[in-house]
């Protein structure tokens, strides 16, 4: 039901691909969707084996200038390539966190961790990114990256999509992007 093209690694990667979280406005329009390669990340799992999960997600997030909202009670922000950069951080945040953290301090935790990785997205061209080139559709493309204890995140733009990407086991420098022909062919 998305008005643009989803991205995914291209055909070079031929582990197992799944649809990760959409995000619908209250109109029901797609906003945002990502699709996950290699395992599905779980924090059951990292309590097992913390370095024995390998995967990339790729975060396609439309091109919207400022809009109006769904109910008509105010005005949504134009997304931008920091829209797809704070996506991936807070999905690699969201399958990360230290599960063995005392249950009193996780709140605060995720609260610190998701209000620096607001801050990283607002500032893309600040030091706490590098830059990275990868292939979208066989065009090279630049993208803002960043390496964590926890993982990667990068964001870039392609044609009329903003894209985030985030993973952990799985180097960002040998991957390629290209848009998903067949969106249906993903099960969660």
């Amino acid at each position: 039901m998305a008005d643009f093209p989803w991205y995914g690694l291209d055909s070079a990667f031929t582990g197992r691909r799944w649809l990760g979280t959409v995000g619908v406005s209250a109109d029901g329009t797609v906003e945002h969707g990502s699709i996950g390669h290699g395992d599905e990340p779980s924090l059951k799992a990292e309590a097992a084996d913390p370095e024995g999960q390998r995967f990339a997600v790729v975060v396609t997030v439309a091109r919207r200038p400022g809009r109006r909202s769904a109910d008509g009670t105010g005005v949504l922000e134009a997304t931008s390539v920091s829209s797809a950069a704070w996506l991936a951080g807070s999905g690699l945040l969201s399958c990360t966190w230290p599960a063995t953290m005392e249950r009193a301090l996780r709140q605060d935790w995720m609260d610190q961790q998701t209000a620096t990785a607001w801050e990283l997205a607002d500032d893309l061209a600040g030091p706490g990114w590098s830059t990275l080139t990868l292939p979208v559709d066989g065009e090279p493309t630049p993208f803002h990256y960043r390496e964590s204890e926890y993982g990667w995140v990068m964001a870039g733009a392609a044609r009329g999509v903003h894209l985030g990407a985030y993973g952990r086991g799985m180097s960002a420098y040998g991957l390629a992007l290209s848009v998903v022909r067949d969106i249906a062919q993903y099960g969660s």
